[in-house]
């Protein structure tokens, strides 16, 4: 497995910074976030000093009811190639519901959401996984995700969800610390529980990031300093094993260079700390039939799968626990199970509607969790529209916000950001705002520049709303 060392996410908006860090060993960036043939030039820059640069993707959606789609797929093994990276990563999530498997309106959420941790999720998720293997020129690593709301009828824990996906594909794992600290606090789960049920040997490596907790729950903000209970949950990782490499994320509200080559410094101190105290916790211990060891390490001994696509990482083999056997073959996993991925499809596609297009909240779920994650997921599609189409806050000024806000409490978003842009223009348009002739002027002229059409006539708005009232079924 790839020793990575102590790196930071890579962002247009800290390059420069990142470029200067001292002690940075290697970069992550998103990978639906630059082109194969057109990298950035700090990557480029970075990469011909020798700094390792991770491609990570946020739109597979592997955890979706559908098959990965070739053509994201395709894409991010270009980006892959193009940086030189070792592997790729991806997430433990679905992305988007509906569409033809359920025979209902096509969704997509702009947000990673939870995977229900049922047998049905787990067959569909490593039939995926595998797809997604078979398809991808280096291996794959998934990262266990953030969540604000919790899956009625649950079947398995974290730990054991993760440990089963491992086995059954062989695929490695990116475990996000920050992740688990806040699924403690909106879950009520365990991160220690969920340390110790990992295959803790199947790391490839660890985010760390800072969040904020208002009113009792946690938000996993990326944007805030990383606080002592996720520098907590990494000790503990590392005190089991030493992960290969530790990344800090900060997506918004970046702080001085300074701040950043410190938060460095104490994730780096952390690791460190931790895994002195496990050499010498580990000091004359026996290893010839693997006991003294951790519950997660034993069960990694009976064998976590070893299909690895792209062949296996390249590299030192890390610490303890002791590597799996490449000779060890996954257990089969069943193909073209129909039934579990529409009963899959047909929840997801319920509760992505709930969040995105007002309707009812399915039964069994948190209606005040669900109110929170639905304007969470408003607020995210505001400030990510205002970051593609900075001229609409321009045009609107204060208004822009409460306006989005309102118009994405009923209205999904079905082709990305720049589309979703697009049609909050129209919408506003389409009901005569905004009122000042001046702004209404200039937002017409924007659509029109970037749709290539006039501003909607009275057969088009009935033929939308028609097409919204649909959709809110």
């Amino acid at each position: 497995m790839t020793e990575l060392g102590i790196g930071i996410g890579w962002r247009p908006e800290i390059a420069e910074a990142v470029e200067g860090l001292a002690g940075v060993d290697w970069v992550e960036v998103v990978a639906e976030n630059i082109c194969a043939d057109h990298l950035p030039d700090s990557l480029t820059r970075l990469r011909r000093r020798g700094v390792t640069v991770v491609p990570h993707g946020v739109s597979l959606g592997l955890g979706g009811a559908d098959r990965p789609d070739p053509g994201r797929l395709a894409a991010l093994g270009e980006k892959a190639v193009a940086l030189g990276a070792p592997l790729v990563t991806e997430h433990i999530a679905f992305v988007r519901a509906g569409g033809a498997l359920t025979a209902s309106p096509a969704l997509e959420a702009g947000h990673l959401l939870p995977v229900p941790r049922t047998r049905d999720a787990l067959d569909v998720l490593c039939e995926n996984v595998r797809i997604a293997q078979d398809a991808l020129p280096v291996p794959l690593a998934l990262e266990n995700i953030a969540a604000l709301i919790a899956w009625p009828g649950e079947e398995m824990s974290e730990g054991r969800f993760l440990a089963e996906l491992v086995e059954r594909t062989g695929v490695r794992l990116l475990i996000d610390v920050a992740n688990l600290h806040t699924n403690h606090v909106n879950r009520g789960e365990d991160p220690v529980r969920a340390l110790a049920e990992l295959p803790v040997g199947a790391i490839a490596y660890v985010h760390v990031a800072g969040g904020v907790e208002r009113d009792g729950v946690w938000h996993d903000t990326h944007a805030h300093p990383v606080p002592r209970p996720v520098l907590d949950v990494l000790a503990d990782l590392a005190s089991r094993v030493s992960p290969p490499g530790v990344l800090l994320e900060r997506d918004d509200d970046f702080p001085p260079a300074e701040e950043l080559a410190e938060e460095l410094s104490v994730i780096r101190a952390t690791v460190t700390g931790a895994a002195s105290a496990r050499r010498d916790a580990g000091a004359g211990a026996s290893t010839s039939t693997g006991a003294g060891k951790r519950p997660a390490e034993r069960a990694l001994l009976i064998g976590a799968g070893a299909r690895v696509s792209g062949g296996p990482m390249p590299g030192p083999v890390p610490e303890a626990p002791p590597a799996v056997p490449e000779a060890v073959a996954p257990a089969p996993v069943p193909v073209g199970d129909e039934g579990a991925r529409q009963r899959l499809g047909l929840a997801q596609a319920s509760l992505l509607s709930a969040l995105v297009a007002g309707t009812p909240v399915p039964e069994g779920f948190d209606s005040r969790r669900l109110g929170v994650q639905s304007r969470a997921l408003a607020a995210k599609r505001a400030g990510v529209v205002a970051k593609v189409a900075p001229e609409l806050p321009g045009i609107l000024g204060r208004e822009f916000r409460p306006a989005f806000l309102a118009y994405a409490r009923s209205r999904p978003m079905n082709g990305g950001y720049r589309r979703d842009a697009l049609d909050f223009a129209e919408h506003l348009l389409i009901a005569g705002r905004p009122e000042d002739p001046v702004a209404h002027r200039r937002l017409t002229r924007w659509w029109q520049d970037r749709s290539g059409h006039r501003p909607p006539g009275p057969a088009a708005r009935l033929v939308r709303a028609a097409r919204h009232a649909l959709v809110r079924r």
